[in-house]
């Protein structure tokens, strides 16, 4: 096992390691599954670059010197560059689907060189914890889609693609020179945040209302939406249909319930209602994804 392929294992040892890429020597990708919990305390050997998929938790850390903490959501991301220190790592929610991409500490800089005619000297990434990076997302999810089986030739030239994509999005986008943190925003205060989070959760089955998650912040329902979507990056609609659907699928993996009961359990109030609305945001009915998740 080489050094890369250790550090999810090194690092995130309260996980699960739920996929990886097979047969790939320039880097590693894993997929693990987090739950609330405490991570070990490590100085990265590698660069790493982290895309949440699917799920929600509060993470608090200190990473490059600086206590953090953000609400990650799919599409929130974490580039930690090799020689980076981490610790006091707290998920404070449930994450079933986490991507973790290592890279040695050469390969940005011989990219950059090779493909980009960038003097590798001259490349030095930032550390940038828990921001919205939908490219970040994107390609994550390429990826995903390689994880857990051999790959095809075909497969290989895609990889190589999608690898080049992502260092160049780093040098564009992460390079010491070009990052600069987004300027502070002000939106509602954490703990409110979480008790509409928490208050969502519980009450996934029943019909939720803007007045109702408003209140729970104590802000007017105006005010909330715009400060919501400032701090989610999402619609407070857009977000509660998220959340049914993570849980419809989480009941669907259990395969113990009829398709009726699950539209019911997770608020969609009708099997036909579920159906519509699940494959508009999956591209799958609930029954092709429960066919595809239990074989």
């Amino acid at each position: 096992m080489t050094f890369v392929e250790s550090q999810g294992d090194r690092k995130y040892r309260t996980s699960e390691r739920v996929g990886g890429l097979v047969e790939c020597s320039s880097l590693q990708v894993e997929l693990r599954r987090f739950d609330p919990g405490w991570q070990v305390d490590l100085t990265l050997e590698c660069t790493e670059i982290a895309v949440l998929l699917s799920g929600q938790s509060k993470i608090r850390w200190t990473g490059d010197g600086h206590r953090q903490e953000a609400i990650a959501r799919p599409g929130v991301a974490w580039i930690c560059p090799a020689g980076v220190h981490e610790s006091d790592v707290e998920i404070i929610g449930t994450m079933p689907e986490s991507l973790h991409i290592f890279l040695p500490p050469s390969l940005v800089g011989e990219s950059a060189l090779s493909n980009f005619d960038i003097d590798p000297a001259r490349v030095q990434l930032a550390y940038a914890g828990g921001v919205p990076d939908p490219m970040v997302l994107q390609i994550g999810q390429l990826f995903r889609g390689l994880l857990n089986r051999s790959l095809e030739p075909t497969d290989r030239l895609f990889l190589d693609g999608i690898q080049m994509a992502l260092v160049a999005h780093l040098l564009d986008t992460y390079s010491s020179a070009r990052w600069h943190p987004a300027a502070r925003v002000p939106t509602i205060d954490p703990k409110r945040l979480q008790r509409v989070f928490d208050f969502i959760e519980a009450r996934i089955a029943a019909e939720i209302s803007l007045d109702d998650l408003a209140a729970e912040a104590c802000l007017s329902p105006f005010h909330f939406a715009r400060i919501f979507r400032k701090a989610t990056g999402l619609t407070p609609h857009r977000y509660v249909t998220e959340r049914r659907i993570e849980a419809a699928k989480e009941k669907l993996r259990l395969a113990r319930s009829s398709l009726v009961e699950i539209a019911l359990d997770t608020g969609f109030g009708s099997q036909a209602n579920f159906t519509r609305v699940f494959r508009k945001m999956t591209g799958l009915t609930p029954g092709q994804y429960r066919a595809l998740v239990t074989d």
